[in-house]
């Protein structure tokens, strides 16, 4: 046997041997209830999909954990949520604008969240939320784009997704869409990196399971941006993608590439049905 073939399948079969299915100390029972608002966080799966339900992360988190996400004065995230509501009424920009210029109070960004990403007619491509940020930015107030993942900008998703929160993700894979979501799909499904995992092995053959101490989920992206207590500050999903690609030990794509955004279609579209959580709080 190649040297460099049984090592990928020794370390292959070392994360496979932690996938062993164990009792976690989450209630997966358990209602997410935040301000008296249910949100769905268990519902029938998408056509699509090769599972029956489809269940949000929040499940899979410890009590504890769960219990930060349905408190928001405990909820960590919400520190950067109310950094980006005063963003949002700060004029930048030689337009002398703010998004409250033209927007008004953030609720109107209400159901904004459930649609992203999706294609953009008057660019002719695929549109995450970030874009539609920064192009408010530079065409409207002619102020500068803000990084993808820089602090201000996972700062005002937060803050635009808490106006979707409860709504349910119902994004678009038919019409123009449909080549990049099968463009996603395909990377889901596609093994990367020494250890050759792709995304459905751990998010769809072995979700429950604990992988080392980590009670692996189904990946699902409703509750973006994250507060991750790993890093302690929001996430972007782009970051994440790029965190479990370099999991697998294989060099990642960029924030923002085609292909990231390709793949944010697919996985957000696996969601379809579950409420928006985000800021959620997450491992």
């Amino acid at each position: 046997m190649n040297i460099s073939n049984l090592t990928k399948g020794l370390a292959m079969g070392a994360v496979l041997a932690c996938m062993a299915p164990m009792t976690a100390s989450a209630d997966e029972s358990a209602e997410l209830v935040i301000d008296g608002v249910t949100l769905v966080t268990r519902t029938a799966a998408p056509d699509h999909m090769n599972i029956d339900e489809i269940i949000s992360g929040w499940v899979f988190r410890s009590d504890e954990t769960q219990a930060m996400q349905m408190d928001d004065f405990d909820n960590p995230g919400m520190l950067q949520v109310d950094a980006a509501a005063a963003d949002w009424a700060t004029v930048e920009g030689e337009a002398g604008e703010s998004c409250q210029s033209c927007h008004g109070d953030p609720s109107s960004m209400a159901g904004v969240r459930t649609v992203m990403p999706r294609y953009n007619e008057a660019a002719g491509d695929l549109w995450s939320l970030e874009e539609y940020i920064n192009n408010c930015r530079t065409e409207r107030m002619q102020a500068e784009a803000w990084g993808w993942n820089s602090e201000d900008m996972i700062s005002m998703t937060g803050l635009i997704s808490l106006q979707s929160r409860g709504m349910v993700v119902n994004v678009a894979i038919d019409g123009p869409a449909t080549p990049y979501w099968e463009q996603g799909r395909e990377m889901y499904y596609t093994r990367y990196g020494q250890l050759e995992l792709a995304c459905a092995n751990c998010h769809e053959d072995n979700y429950g399971n604990l992988i080392r101490a980590d009670h692996l989920s189904q990946g699902q992206t409703n509750g973006f941006p994250a507060y991750r207590l790993k890093t302690t500050g929001l996430n972007s999903i782009h970051n994440r993608f790029r965190g479990c690609i370099r999991d697998t030990r294989a060099e990642t794509f960029a924030i923002g590439s085609p292909e990231l955004k390709a793949l944010e279609l697919y996985v957000a579209s696996r969601g379809n049905g579950l409420s928006v959580e985000g800021p959620s709080v997450r491992n």
